[in-house]
């Protein structure tokens, strides 16, 4: 039991060169990475009708040598009872588990959460945390479109993952003097937050991060976590074109948001507050590449020689049909059957399913995924032309943008080449883009599918809405199967009506976190 001391933080158009930083000297008015536990806010909250009392220790920076100070922060609530000798629940100051929410969206800069009500009016996951006994520890992180005073990007890949890392290492750091319990931390995070948090707990301690970490001014010591809350996970970028295509293929047309630079990390984990929709369809030129595609998805998911709870595999033939398809066929059928036990609304998808007895008991995936309109046009993650916010992620001190799959960056140096040989560079009527390749160290670290084997962390929950077509459900699908043939405890869900989005199902995650914290 703890003893807290409250009285004392390529060619001509491409390049894959990237020079890991070199560590930092020590600076002059560095932050002190020591937890103070008298400098704090007294506040109140309420969740359900029941008021909750804590204490606010807000805006911490968690590396000595920050950045970018007012992303690199973390507000930190704990309940009143743990400095009172009180318990809630079967949690006190030396157990209570460590909720870890990020506010990413987007790959887009995410400020530090904090306590509060959700746009339904209801308490969001913070409060609810506290609610619950937890301590949460809400760290901001940066993001792509972050610049300092000299115009250099800050942001860019694996900026958000070291920034994750290092808040987890601060609460080891000052395990001793404040409550909870740093052994005890679960991520929690929506989209490319989810993607962040599914990263966070397979890499955890990894060395492939010290250089960033070092350069910040991390706390020496650990950043792995307990267990992995992730909703719908913008992750496995390097694969998740041919993906998306392997399920929208044949779908021309597409619905999908408008997002500019300037769209918040809040909206993109939120679709409620974007409304604005461009809508159309697919010209030749991408039903050509959508084609190609999805042809190359069976080569990647055989590879992984992935297998089902009872030990088969699960695989595709040249066509894209085969035992993994069945696999997705059987989670849309239990997200479906659990709407029906529910009493919900199955109507607008009957022509996928075959219906006995007021059961689901079978589902034609093609005609499920191909109800409705697609919502990104291919590729999808790695544009051509470097334009999507992933290719954004992948940019570095002075590119913003740039490709990181061999596929997309291929065809947009092949069409820089053969307009620079036809001397339409000097057509200013012609968007020409000179391709540029992300640094394939940068690209690793960014996915968890990399970290898999070695991963600590044992305990992990992953949803993906089943109208979700942000990405295809294959991606979460292939990281849920790929942590348990590795031996990882996973609960992995398609809920039913559920789009792009998080935090939906908050009584069912805290009951989910409270049974593996007491394992």
């Amino acid at each position: 039991m703890k003893k807290f001391k409250f009285l004392m933080l390529f060619c001509l158009f491409g390049s894959m060169a990237f020079a890991a930083p070199k560590t930092t000297k020590a600076v002059k008015n560095e932050y002190d990475l020591k937890f103070n536990p008298n400098k704090y806010v007294s506040k109140e909250t309420e969740v359900n009708g029941k008021k909750v009392k804590y204490r606010a220790y807000e805006n911490i920076v968690y590396v000595k040598n920050p950045v970018d100070k007012e992303y690199q922060n973390m507000n930190i609530y704990i309940p009143e009872e743990y400095f009172n000798n009180s318990s809630i629940g079967n949690y006190n100051s030396s157990n209570a588990p460590i909720f870890l929410p990020n506010s990413v969206g987007g790959y887009m800069p995410g400020k530090a959460d904090k306590v509060g009500v959700g746009r339904d009016g209801k308490a969001n996951s913070l409060s609810y945390a506290l609610s619950k006994g937890y301590v949460v520890a809400a760290p901001g992180a940066r993001g792509r479109t972050l610049k300092d005073k000299n115009g250099a990007y800050t942001g860019k890949a694996p900026a958000a993952i070291v920034d994750l890392k290092a808040a987890v290492r601060y609460l080891y750091f000052n395990d001793e003097v404040m409550p909870g319990d740093a052994n005890k931390i679960i991520s929690n995070g929506t989209s490319a937050g989810g993607a962040l948090s599914a990263l966070l707990g397979a890499s955890g301690n990894s060395q492939d991060y010290l250089p960033y970490l070092t350069e910040l001014g991390a706390a020496d010591t650990r950043d792995d976590i307990y267990a992995v809350s992730s909703y719908c996970p913008i992750t496995n970028l390097e694969n998740a074109d041919s993906a998306y295509e392997w399920m929208y293929n044949g779908v021309n047309t597409f619905s999908r948001m408008e997002f500019t630079r300037n769209t918040s990390a809040q909206e993109y984990n939120d679709r409620s507050l974007t409304r604005t929709t461009v809508q159309g369809s697919l010209t030749e030129d991408e039903i050509r590449i959508s084609n190609r595609l999805k042809n190359m998805f069976p080569t990647y998911l055989n590879n992984l020689k992935l297998k089902d709870d009872k030990g088969n595999l699960l695989t595709l033939d040249k066509n894209g049909n085969g035992t993994f398809k069945s696999y997705l066929s059987l989670i849309i059928k239990n997200s479906a059957n659990k709407a029906l036990a529910e009493g919900k609304d199955i109507s607008e998808f009957k022509k996928a399913f075959t219906i006995e007895n007021g059961k689901v008991v079978a589902v034609d995936l093609d005609v499920y995924t191909h109800i409705g309109d697609r919502m990104k046009s291919p590729p999808a993650f790695d544009s051509l032309d470097a334009s999507s916010g992933e290719n954004n992620l992948f940019g570095d001190k002075r590119t913003d943008n740039k490709n990181f799959t061999k596929f997309s960056f291929d065809i947009a140096n092949k069409e820089a080449i053969e307009y620079y040989q036809k001397g339409k560079f000097n057509d200013k009527s012609i968007k020409i883009v000179i391709p540029k390749m992300a640094d394939k160290t940068i690209i690793k670290m960014m996915n968890p599918m990399n970290y898999i084997e070695s991963a600590p962390t044992k305990y992990w929950r992953i949803r993906h809405g089943a109208i979700d077509k942000d990405t295809s459900l294959a991606i979460p699908a292939i990281l849920a199967i790929k942590l348990k043939n590795s031996g990882k405890i996973v609960d992995f869900a398609a809920p039913w009506g559920q789009g792009h989005g998080g935090d939906y199902d908050l009584d069912e995650l805290f009951n989910w976190i409270d049974t593996v914290v007491n394992k």
